[in-house]
């Protein structure tokens, strides 16, 4: 694990981060100490091998309830696990390593890729995440900013 270069930033049960190894400048995560790692949105999910090694390419939506500005990504897998959701649902997923950028600070993340359209967040914070100098005041949001009014509004699909 990455020792944190940070300690102690407060983050809300929601925030506004970014993906930059994926090109996303906004996304609007659920911030979960329940979950142990972070899950993002994918879809189309394909695994494939480059020089003996095993990668996987997919889709991502950033904004909910809109399939505008989907990116198209790739990376090398760098593990499988099994996940139970909150319904109760175990399914294996694939676990690829993300820097994510919450209240201004990157951290790298272990990340797992699931369909998330029916939630209502694309993107879940973990608490492995949040190990590397977070903690959350579940009675705030945003407090690493809002994302600018138009980015808000194409998220919920306007």
């Amino acid at each position: 694990m990455v020792e944190p270069s940070h300690s102690n930033t407060i983050v809300g049960w929601r925030e506004w981060v970014s993906l930059p190894g994926v090109g996303v400048p906004w996304i609007k995560a659920k911030v979960d100490t329940g979950a142990r790692t972070s899950s993002l949105h994918a879809f189309d999910i394909v695994e494939f091998r480059r020089r003996k090694k095993h990668f996987v390419r997919f889709g991502l939506h950033p904004w909910q309830d809109t399939d505008e500005d989907a990116v198209v990504v790739e990376f090398p897998i760098h593990d499988r696990r099994a996940v139970r959701s909150s319904s109760g649902h175990t399914e294996v997923r694939i676990v690829v390593l993300l820097e994510v950028v919450l209240r201004g600070h990157p951290v790298q993340a272990e990340v797992t890729l699931t369909n998330r359209d029916e939630m209502g967040f694309r993107m879940l914070i973990g608490r492995e995440a949040l190990r590397q100098g977070f903690v959350v005041d579940a009675a705030r949001s945003f407090t690493g900013g809002r994302a600018p009014h138009r980015i808000r509004r194409r998220n919920r699909g306007r």
